[in-house]
């Protein structure tokens, strides 16, 4: 957490990588640490040099009795299929999973913290070809220890981490609405709030307590400084910082909810439901 203490920068978020859902809330995946990736990076490539070696006894017998370049060109092929094709394949269907992640509790998300698709996927599996089978494994380990989400090469080219299952997923708690401001909230314009700006306060309203009184007190009008310049029209005199913090917060997650809400049922009816969800 950072604040001015009276002079220098406004204050800013608590956690920096922390996912935001489209409702402004800030949502703290638990990520999955360097040495469980690790060992389910190893079963993944345990299960694929078994699969290799069952494709070259089958390239071996299919190509018999052909040339030395036909059978050249097709274990390349098939190589590259078990490498690449099959992993990608399996992270796509399973939203991020595969048998070394779901073993260990695992699973690849974007970095909004939604699932992954074919293009992250694929992207991982061609980087992760490089990194992991003509690199040795050593650049992903590297990157795992020095990147704060743990993210290996693949990780940054598709924007993309890994989170573990078997933790709690933290979710601060939503401010409610004061109820003397809730006519003001419902007529104010909060549109322009940045969504940025809108975790911050969620964090500071959450966390509120556990901070030093003189600390709180200063942080408190801050932000609420900062908030009033993209709220319209002003709050009524007289209340506490927080609570028209407060209301903003919630009233900016009430419309949000909504509008989540609408587009959800026209996506439902235009598109369907999603087979593999």
């Amino acid at each position: 957490m950072e604040s001015s203490g009276g002079t220098g920068q406004p204050y800013r978020a608590y956690a920096s990588e922390d996912v935001v859902t489209g409702e402004g809330v800030a949502v703290e995946l638990p990520v999955a640490g360097t040495m469980v990736r690790a060992v389910s990076g190893l079963i993944d490539v345990a299960v694929e040099i078994v699969l290799l070696v069952g494709v070259a006894f089958g390239v071996g017998w299919l190509t018999a009795q052909t040339s030395d370049a036909v059978a050249t060109a097709v274990g390349l092929v098939a190589t590259v299929l078990v490498l690449v094709a099959f992993p990608a394949t399996v992270e796509t269907l399973t939203r991020g999973r595969t048998l070394g992640k779901l073993a260990l509790g695992l699973r690849v998300v974007r970095d909004d913290g939604g699932p992954i698709t074919v293009r992250h996927a694929i992207t991982r599996a061609l980087v992760g070809f490089v990194e992991i089978w003509l690199l040795s494994g050593i650049p992903p380990l590297v990157s795992s220890v020095v990147n704060a989400r743990g993210k290996r090469l693949g990780d940054l080219a598709a924007g993309t981490y890994v989170v573990t299952q078997r933790s709690r997923m933290r979710l601060l708690p939503p401010p409610q609405m004061p109820p003397p401001l809730a006519a003001w909230a419902v007529s104010a314009d909060v549109a322009a709030l940045p969504a940025g700006l809108t975790v911050t306060v969620r964090q500071f309203l959450a966390r509120a307590a556990s901070l030093a009184p003189g600390s709180r007190d200063a942080i408190g009008r801050e932000l609420l400084t900062e908030v009033l310049r993209f709220v319209a029209p002003p709050p009524p005199a007289g209340f506490h910082p927080e609570y028209v913090l407060a209301a903003v917060i919630a009233e900016r997650r009430r419309r949000d909810t909504e509008r989540l809400a609408r587009e959800d049922a026209l996506r439902r009816r235009v598109v369907g439901a999603d087979p593999l969800a």
